[in-house]
């Protein structure tokens, strides 16, 4: 269960993380063309600056397309059974959908 609640967590977060990555790497890109030092902001100040409302809308509709999609194409169709793995004379036969 905690693996399902950080999956969805992290790709609810993917936009924002994707978009501190992308800031960061301009404001380097900056400071060496610049011939500066590394400007040494802390990432609070890159969030202080984020479209936020849309970073949280993209992730969300990111984690409902994902969940749809996966929740849409697997398992088999109506009346087949599942078979679950078994232990068959010392060999594990895999499980399968009949």
């Amino acid at each position: 269960m905690i693996r399902t609640v950080v999956e969805n967590l992290l790709l609810f977060l993917l936009p924002t993380f994707i978009y501190i990555a992308w800031t960061l790497f301009q404001r380097a890109k900056a400071d060496r063309e610049a011939d500066t030092d590394a400007s040494g902001q802390p990432i609070t100040t890159v969030l202080d600056d984020a479209p936020l409302l849309w970073l949280f809308a993209s992730g969300a509709i990111l984690v409902m397309l994902t969940l749809a999609v996966f929740g849409s194409s697997s398992g088999g169709s109506p009346g087949q059974q599942y078979q679950p793995s078994v232990l068959r004379d010392g060999k594990i036969q895999p499980s399968h959908i009949d």
